[in-house]
């Protein structure tokens, strides 16, 4: 699990963290409206890959069920037709109404607007990227994707103050460097994948988006309860507010372990290979992410801030939630995999339901402390949920044998 997992978490940390943060970086000498403009586009763009996660994830978990087992062909034809469809129906609108949606959060909408007229036209290259990514997964491959991560940072980096300052193009230099370090990506990417020899007939559209559809609604879930919490936080004032985005970007390099966790059980599971004791393997993840980001907590904050006293503050009680969210993940890994995402997803949604109410009305009463016991106390409900119809175990599906006991089904593909 940790060999499989080491390189999807490095693969997230570069993908998902890296590339936002090196555009903040070249774009800080334009201004404090031009990092607001970046960070509003990339916030956007995250939200608009959670409509269409369930696709890389519906691939990955079909491909690993059948590899050697199945022809793959109807998963990757599905994917890349869901690819093609979901490109257009969230990017289209998405270009059309960037000047509402930047608007909406920034007072200098124009930078803004710019920055989503290239980004949210670049969806279907970052799109297809994860479709390549989801395909390798599922063959059991995280070393690939892991690369293609290092590639794209890489481009990014040097193309980034090219298009900023050297063709004056400012921020929409910024988002035409992403979208091209990408695309240059995902040509390298795609050598990497082979199509099956047997091709296999027809599509498998309802499938994927059934296996799929959870693990997106999981994240959008997420990312809305979030904005809920900065709204409950912003009404304690400006430090609060920084202080809290400040401890959710020093959090995140140790949440991408969970995640990592999660599609590295995912897979395995879904290749129907054993996946031992992942409730105790994300619980202790946990603790370790935990203890870290207590040792790290005050030097690391002190270098985004004068005074980094909230930020440390949430990262301390932060310690209550990280456990349980390990554990929580890395079971879902297990569920996703094996046709129980539905019920991780109302297990999830059940821990929201007691973690915004419990967010408004702590928060009455302890401040900020408030807001932060009500995540720990929503991800402990989630826990139990989704431990809740596991009471048989985390076994693969009973209708498939072990990978290990099955007779080879030829030369790879």
């Amino acid at each position: 699990m940790i060999r499989l997992a080491l390189p999807i978490y490095v693969e997230l940390l570069t993908a998902v963290v890296a590339v936002g943060m090196i555009d903040l970086l070249w774009v800080s000498g334009l201004g404090e409206a031009a990092i607001a403009a970046v960070t509003v586009g990339t916030t956007v763009e995250y939200l608009a890959y959670g409509l269409f996660l369930a696709v890389p994830t519906g691939v990955t978990v079909l491909i690993g069920r059948r590899d050697g087992h199945a022809p793959l062909a109807p998963v990757i034809r599905t994917g890349w037709w869901l690819w093609g469809a979901s490109s257009v129906a969230i990017a289209v609108p998405g270009v059309l109404l960037r000047e509402p949606l930047a608007s909406l959060f920034t007072d200098s909408p124009a930078l803004t607007a710019g920055f989503l007229l290239v980004s949210l036209g670049g969806l279907p290259v970052y799109f297809a990227q994860t479709v390549v990514d989801g395909i390798l997964k599922g063959m059991g491959n995280t070393k690939l994707p892991m690369r293609n991560a290092f590639i794209c940072n890489g481009l990014v980096v040097v193309l980034d103050p090219v298009f900023i300052y050297g063709l004056d193009l400012g921020v929409q230099g910024a988002a035409l460097a992403t979208v091209l370090a990408r695309l240059l990506t995902l040509l390298i990417a795609v050598l990497s994948v082979t199509q099956p020899r047997s091709l296999g007939p027809g599509l498998v559209v309802g499938e994927v988006l059934r296996t799929g559809l959870p693990m997106s609604g999981d994240f959008l879930a997420r990312s809305l309860v979030g904005l809920a919490l900065v709204e409950i936080v912003a009404g304690f004032g400006t430090a609060e507010v920084a202080g809290y985005g400040i401890g959710q970007k020093i959090m995140l390099a140790g949440v991408m372990v969970f995640y990592a966790l999660r599609q590295a059980a995912m897979i395995r599971t879904a290749r129907s290979e054993p996946v031992r004791a992942p409730l105790r393997l994300g619980l202790g993840s946990g603790a370790v992410v935990a203890i870290v980001l207590n040792v790290i907590a005050a030097p690391v904050a002190g270098l985004f801030t004068e005074d980094p006293a909230v930020a440390v503050g949430f990262l301390r009680w932060m310690t209550l939630n990280l456990v349980p969210f390990g554990g929580l993940l890395a079971v879902g890994g297990v569920m996703q995999a094996s046709g129980r995402g539905s019920r991780l997803l109302a297990a999830t949604l059940a821990g929201f339901a007691v973690q915004l109410p419990l967010a408004y009305m702590l928060s009455s009463w302890l401040g900020v402390t408030g807001v932060w016991l009500s995540m720990a106390a929503g991800t402990a409900v989630s826990l139990v949920g989704a431990l809740a119809p596991c009471a048989n175990g985390f076994a693969p599906p009973r209708d498939r044998a072990p990978r290990s006991t099955r007779t080879p089904a030829g030369p790879p593909r």
